[in-house]
């Protein structure tokens, strides 16, 4: 970890500040009862998420880098621990609805606390007192804006169960549009880098830079679109055995899917819950809330494939990184209006896109020491990677060499379909 002190403290307090408040934005909506409730145990509530977050921050930088820190409630480290084992034992993750105590005063209360301890561990950095881990608070921000995401994400499936079909925040959605024809864009081929590679913030699963090399492919113009995604279930999709993985065709069976999640069917009509509230369907609107298996089936339908991690990265380098992200506030992916030459558009934001790619070490990695190494590695098993942030992610937090990992039966994330061939 590298240390800081003085003008790179004084930026990073900026962007602690910045990034803490956003997830106060997230949580304006909400009424107390929204702040406990789980809806499965993939998922976690609201006044958790806020909880644990703030717990990183303390058991990873104050603790150990604030002599005089006191914490508000030493149980809070049983409590608010997620999954790091070199820092002692969690409390059950299904269970996380149970807890009703700390309340969610008390919660706000613990991150106006750390905030203030940090807030001084910023100062004293500022008048050389001090140093700070700087890397370790940056991805204490960026652990953070995954927790955004999750926030919604995680919100979105329990509001869906309520038979209101509730709204979080009031939209006002785009007009509807002629989405542009579906084309063919020809990616780089043979010996090419990927991964992360020179300044700025990363994760570890996406170093070290490395080679691959990659016969000749072509990726899609765009995203997949509701309307596409209608005509294969039309056209029988979720009762032809043929188009699916073996394991996919069974949890079609088992869970009785013939819709993305959150879809419904009235009068004829399908309808969708989006967090502000129910309506149709739009044909011109990017599908989203489709598990792996369904992405592969409709790929394999349309006569395609899904690409690999590999070829999403070089078809994604270089370009722009604007996309709906979760400042825009739609939640939710919306229609694209305009062609752009020969790039590939919708990149970034609208949805998380499957690849192919299992993930997996790169080559040459090194797992970091300590409980950061716990962040990412020990998740390098049966799961599938996923490129380019969603509806749900924060601008600030993307980039082309991320990997996002799911296993391949998740539906509640923004996840969908670009196809390659």
């Amino acid at each position: 970890m590298t240390s800081t002190t003085a003008v790179a403290g004084s930026k990073l307090a900026e962007q602690y500040r910045t990034v803490r408040r956003a997830s106060a934005w997230l949580a304006e909506p909400l009424a107390v009862e929204d702040y406990v409730a789980q809806s499965m145990p993939d998922a976690s509530p609201v006044k958790w998420h806020l909880a644990h977050t703030t717990w990183f921050f303390e058991t990873m930088v104050l603790k150990p880098h604030k002599q005089d820190y006191e914490p508000v409630n030493p149980e809070f480290a049983y409590l608010f621990n997620s999954y790091y084992n070199t820092v002692g034992p969690q409390y059950s993750r299904p269970h996380r609805g149970l807890i009703t105590r700390p309340g969610v005063t008390d919660v706000w209360a613990y991150r106006r606390h750390v905030d203030e301890q940090m807030g001084e561990l910023f100062e004293r950095a500022d008048e050389g007192r001090v140093q700070i881990p700087e890397d370790l608070i940056t991805i204490g921000l960026h652990h953070e804006q995954q927790h955004q995401e999750l926030i919604v994400t995680d919100l979105k499936h329990l509001l869906s169960f309520n038979p209101l079909y509730p709204v979080y925040r009031e939209v006002a959605w785009p007009s509807s549009t002629q989405v542009p024809n579906h084309r063919w864009h020809d990616g780089p081929d043979g010996v090419i880098e990927i991964g992360h590679g020179g300044s700025g913030f990363a994760f570890d699963n996406e170093t070290p830079r490395h080679k691959v090399f990659l016969q000749p492919f072509q990726v899609g113009s765009r995203l997949v679109t509701c309307g596409e995604y209608l005509a294969f279930m039309a056209d029988k999709g979720y009762a032809r055995p043929a188009l699916w993985l073996s394991d996919g065709w069974a949890t079609v069976r088992e869970q009785g899917w013939s819709a993305p999640l959150y879809w419904l069917q009235r009068d004829g009509a399908w309808l969708l819950y989006t967090l502000s509230g129910l309506r149709e369907v739009r044909a011109d609107e990017p599908v989203t809330h489709v598990s792996y298996y369904e992405a592969d089936a409709y790929a394999r339908w349309a006569g395609a494939r899904l690409p690999t991690e590999q070829e999403w990265e070089v078809a994604a380098a270089g370009l722009s990184q604007e996309g709906n992200f979760v400042e825009q506030a739609y939640f939710h992916p919306v229609p694209l209006t305009s062609v752009a030459g020969g790039e590939s558009q919708q990149m970034f934001g609208d949805v998380w896109e499957w690849t192919q790619s299992s993930y997996s070490a790169y080559p040459g990695y090194e797992q970091p020491e300590g409980a950061v190494g716990e962040y990412n590695a020990k998740f390098m098993c049966n799961q599938l990677v996923l490129r380019g942030g969603s509806c749900a992610t924060p601008r600030s937090h993307i980039r082309a060499s991320y990997r996002n990992f799911f296993p391949p039966h998740a539906r509640w994330q923004f996840s969908g379909i670009r196809l390659a061939k």
